[in-house]
């Protein structure tokens, strides 16, 4: 079954400490930091990401870009994060397809879980990020401790060189 995370942009910001306290300095640099963790996440977790930002009281169309493999939406004017979210669920909701929304607004999480979708709220994604970012440190601390356990960690290079010129059958 493939797995669909979508998030509430903003309110995911406003709910992590390290991204509300970046978002008072500088809103598009917290936007950028959510993109980053939400692309590792991705890519640890295997889910398709989609994180929507709420622009409604910005004129214009809607934006729809791709970065690191998360799917970025801006809202078009007049139209609010929740609205994108709820016809994000209907589109995407299927069979072969579960749905998960990332939000604490508890208002939202009921029109979603009756679309179908699963509530994730901003604390329990906060959990399974940082779970996430643990096991990834603990993956590459183990390949670098069966590295470095290897014999050819230990050689120099003019060993190495050696070694390859004898496999090569070169003198």
């Amino acid at each position: 079954m493939k797995e669909v995370l979508i998030v509430d942009g903003y309110n995911i910001i406003g709910a992590w400490p390290e991204l509300k306290k970046l978002r008072d300095i500088r809103l598009e640099e917290a936007r950028e930091r959510l993109i980053d963790i939400l692309a590792d996440y991705r890519a640890y977790s295997g889910m398709q990401v989609y994180v929507v930002f709420d622009a409604h009281q910005v004129p214009g169309q809607a934006v729809k870009e791709e970065q690191r493999q998360v799917h970025v939406l801006f809202t078009r004017e007049k139209e609010t994060a929740d609205e994108l979210i709820e016809r994000l669920v209907s589109d995407l909701q299927g069979r072969r397809r579960q749905v998960y929304v990332a939000t604490s607004d508890m208002t939202e999480q009921h029109v979603i879980f009756g679309r179908g979708a699963l509530r994730l709220p901003a604390r329990e994604l906060f959990t399974k990020v940082k779970e996430s970012q643990r096991e990834i440190g603990r993956r590459l601390e183990t390949e670098r401790q069966e590295k470095a356990n290897r014999l050819d960690a230990r050689l120099s290079d003019e060993v190495k060189q050696l070694f390859e010129k004898w496999r090569r059958g070169q003198s």
